[in-house]
């Protein structure tokens, strides 16, 4: 259990309007599902962020650090530590050139907006990625044949000893859907990515078509994680998953996607408990039939 005096400590570092107790997390994570989060920090710069992780560490209660939630799954049980929220805050992005400096929350969909109105390609892949740029970089996320290993030039981190490291790209260790950062338990903080000048037009047009084909392929009507499941080698989770007879298999609320196999969604009231059910119910079929041990792109906090 968090210790009580742990809110009046967290309130003097970053101030009493950015901590919330109990907080749902539900309202913190793309898939809406999810119990309270013992307190919720949002801090504003790098230095109330480093001040709240001493104190956790300090004081011997878990933290974990969230973005947009787009590729988390909370137990309905909830979290009884401390969620540092990287999203409102720390989230500003600058151009200079061809190049783009953001910070950890800083929406993917954001960043390839404003890269399109800069005249800037390279990052129209992430244009519907609903996560942050820490996030992204943590896991190297990709679409459509673009991943963040591609554009980024720099990371900065935050090392668990409160000390800052800058990474090169290839020192960021990036391979499919992973890079150092999970291993080492760091946090990014900022990123610079190098893009290169494009026609506007056709910048924009190219972010419309796959806008149209993740509407007309994925089911952007549910609540979801997207991508449930990693790509296994040599193989496509969704059409695994097709082929074991899961469309549209369902617990509750907690559904295998119609649209798209790959997508565990919650169609409005699914427990996190189900949805978890439903993901690993698919895992077990799917390596019974084919001897395929689906892992998941999404991370599982508080079970």
């Amino acid at each position: 259990m968090v210790e009580s005096g742990m809110l009046e400590i967290l309130q003097k570092l970053v101030g009493e309007s950015q901590v919330w107790a109990d907080e749902p997390m539900k309202d913190h994570t793309t898939f809406r599902v999810g119990g309270c989060a013992r307190y919720l920090v949002e801090p504003v710069d790098i230095k109330q962020l480093a001040d709240v992780i001493a104190a956790c560490q300090k004081a011997k209660i878990p933290y974990y650090i969230v973005g947009n939630g787009s590729n988390l799954l909370v137990s309905d049980a909830g979290y009884d530590g401390v969620i540092i929220h990287l999203f409102k805050n720390m989230s500003a992005i600058e151009v200079q050139e061809a190049q783009m400096k953001l910070q950890a929350g800083a929406l993917l969909v954001k960043a390839a907006s404003v890269a399109c109105r800069e005249g800037l390609t390279g990052l129209e892949f992430a244009s519907g990625i609903p996560g942050t740029i820490g996030g992204a970089l943590v896991m190297n996320a990709g679409a459509y044949g673009g991943e963040m290993k591609n554009v980024v030039s720099y990371v900065k981190v935050l090392m668990p000893d409160g000390s800052l490291r800058e990474y090169t790209n290839e020192e960021m260790a990036f391979g499919y859907r992973k890079s150092r950062i999970a291993k080492e338990h760091s946090i990014v903080l900022e990123a610079v990515l190098t893009l290169h000048r494009g026609d506007g037009k056709e910048i924009r047009a190219r972010m419309m078509e796959l806008k149209e084909q993740r509407v007309r392929k994925q089911p952007l009507e549910y609540a979801s994680a997207g991508s449930t499941f990693k790509r296994p080698e040599g193989y496509f989770a969704g059409k695994l998953i097709e082929d074991a007879g899961l469309r549209g298999f369902r617990i509750g609320d907690a559904q295998v996607s119609e649209k798209h196999c790959g997508f565990v969604v919650n169609r409005g009231e699914a427990s996190a408990a189900q949805i978890a059910e439903v993901i690993q119910y698919v895992q077990r079929k799917v390596y019974e039939k084919t001897g395929v041990q689906l892992q998941t792109e999404v991370k599982f906090l508080g079970w």
